[in-house]
């Protein structure tokens, strides 16, 4: 791949996507498959006026064999250094970069159960300082393609050429392959707010979806909660950044509770090292209350039984079946992408950014109103070609808002 296209792709990562701000702290979080391309990041945003750049490495097969060889206590365990840390980035609020390059099977033959069971015993010792963040930082998730992932998505061909042709796969899904990537970005999210502007004047009560291959679920939505796409704004410095490269969806975060129905899974989903496969759940009063898959199926219970609300609903988004990613005809085997591909669901967490004038609300009052508190928030995907969302507003009437896996407007 060309290196002046790569370093696009790195400006448009930390100018767009992270937007960082002069004499703020930046940490990057990346794996080694791509040390070059980091660096090109690094540079970027020492440019855009970083105080500082901190890059976190890890190593997918380093993390396998600590999962398999350390007790549970020891993973358990969070050191006063790792507490003293969460409570400098609450202080400081740097700009973080998720490079994601990880391959999508790369836990594989851990133990599942010990895995959820050392997240359950982090997350309530972590939780109160990132909650303490929630909303006021910038944050982005952007690819970069790993020899394991690029293996996994181009089993064909060689892992040179397999890199290659992911490298092109992202640029082309991230819009930064052609022109100019800034301005592309700036068309882009002002396409998604006006979709989005459309959606909240509609008052919507509740969603309806149905498919041919057997999804039928009614969600239900909160009265002050807005639907959000591309770039946000950062709670208190007002700054706009695009949390996803690429996103093409616009979403809200729906009512705790309100989801009767089953709905049908259209591509895998990669937790916690693994894939689960072809899987539907069935939802009563809003809980996830039965799960089946093809593939992993324990896995998946595991997930909704993470904590009390994980088998609730966080997120329902909207993206077309005629996008770019769904275009591309590649299945990536990795949510940020996939997800992008076709509409989702979440379970876990929902977003308290989506409460209109949310500032105004501690987190305790958002997740009164019905916003889904947990430790995980995962995607899953159930866009279909055929898939028709019918939504009812507030005042009775019926409105059509996907048709054929489409925008109805």
């Amino acid at each position: 791949m060309k290196t002046q296209i790569l370093r696009k792709y790195a400006e448009l990562i930390v100018r767009i996507g992270v937007n960082v701000q002069k004499g703020q702290d930046v940490i990057v979080y990346a794996e080694l498959d791509q040390p070059r391309f980091v660096e090109f990041v690094v540079a970027e945003a020492y440019k855009a006026g970083a105080r500082s750049v901190v890059v976190r490495w890890s190593h997918g097969p380093i993390d396998k064999i600590t999962y398999k060889k350390e007790s549970l206590k020891v993973l358990s365990e969070v050191p006063t250094w790792v507490i003293e840390r969460e409570k400098h980035y609450v202080a400081t609020l740097p700009a973080t970069i998720y490079l994601l390059s990880e391959d999508p099977d790369g836990l594989k033959g851990v133990n599942q159960a010990k895995l959820a069971k050392v997240g359950q015993a982090i997350y309530p010792l972590l939780k109160p300082y990132r909650d303490q963040r929630e909303n006021k930082y910038q944050w982005t998730i952007a690819g970069i393609p790993g020899a394991a992932w690029a293996k996994k998505v181009f089993p064909g061909l060689m892992k040179r050429k397999a890199i290659e042709k992911l490298w092109e796969a992202i640029l082309y899904t991230s819009r930064a392959d052609k022109g100019d990537p800034i301005a592309n970005w700036h068309a882009h999210n002002t396409d998604l707010e006006k979709r989005c502007h459309y959606l909240n004047s509609l008052d919507l009560e509740s969603l309806h979806y149905t498919s041919k291959n057997g999804t039928d679920i009614k969600v239900g939505l909160l009265p002050n909660v807005d639907f959000l796409g591309g770039g946000e704004r950062t709670l208190g410095s007002n700054v706009f950044f695009n949390p996803n490269i690429p996103t093409e969806e616009c979403f809200t975060t729906p009512e705790r509770g309100k989801a009767e129905g089953i709905v049908y899974s259209t591509k895998p989903l990669s937790y916690q090292g693994e894939l689960i496969e072809n899987f539907h759940i069935v939802f009563k009063g809003g809980k996830a209350v039965e799960v089946h898959a093809e593939k992993n199926e324990e896995l998946l219970k595991h997930m909704i039984a993470m904590d009390e609300f994980a088998g609730y609903l966080g997120e329902c988004a909207l993206v077309p079946f005629d996008s770019p990613i769904r275009n591309s005809g590649i299945l990536f085997w990795n949510t940020l992408y996939d997800e992008n591909a076709a509409c989702h669901f979440a379970l876990g967490m929902g977003f308290t950014n989506c409460v209109r004038d949310y500032g105004k609300y501690t987190k305790e009052e958002l997740t009164k109103m019905g916003i889904n508190d947990s430790m995980i928030h995962v995607d899953f995907m159930i866009g279909s070609e055929d898939l028709s969302i019918v939504g009812a507003t507030r005042g009775g009437k019926k409105i059509q808002i996907f048709k054929n896996g489409n925008w109805a407007f």
